[in-house]
């Protein structure tokens, strides 16, 4: 696991594993801070980079605004204990046909964020409307309300 990580983060600083940037890509990126060189970060200027906790029973903050066409950097830190991010592809209430509204670097599936950890998802927020997300990991008694939303702006 730490072996792919390396070699995505390496791939991603290179800038060749998706070919044609965003517009092809579908999935969800995740990776460890530390996986990718600060100064990478540094030289992509067009990514907003947005700060976030998971702690009982919230994610803070929310909702998150973002303008359509952004790259977007969630660093979500969980500060309590275990918790899980996952996000609709597809804004509330539309159909989940078709091309996805945010599109991801790999594949879109429950991020566990461990206890001090801090994850990064990264995506392009390509069609406006508001995208839910949610704790996907067992937290505890208020699990089921830890919710937020990325609203996309046009």
């Amino acid at each position: 696991m730490r072996i792919a990580r390396w070699l995505l983060a390496a791939c991603l600083a290179g800038g060749l594993c998706v070919a044609g940037g965003f517009a092809g890509a579908r999935v969800l990126r995740v990776r460890a801070d530390a996986t990718r060189p600060a100064s990478a970060l540094q030289a992509d200027q067009n990514v907003k980079a947005i700060d976030v906790t998971a702690k009982k029973y919230e994610f803070n903050p929310s909702p998150i605004h973002v303008k359509q066409g952004a790259k977007v950097q969630l660093k979500i830190t969980a500060l309590d204990h275990t918790h899980g991010f996952q996000i609709n592809l597809y804004p509330d209430g539309a159909p989940t046909t078709g091309d996805p509204g945010l599109i991801f670097a790999s594949k879109q599936d429950c991020v566990e964020i461990e206890k001090g950890a801090t994850v990064t998802v990264e995506f392009m927020a390509h069609t406006p409307g508001t995208y839910s997300f949610k704790c996907c990991k067992r937290c505890g008694l208020g699990h089921g309300g830890m919710k937020g939303q990325v609203i996309v702006e046009p």
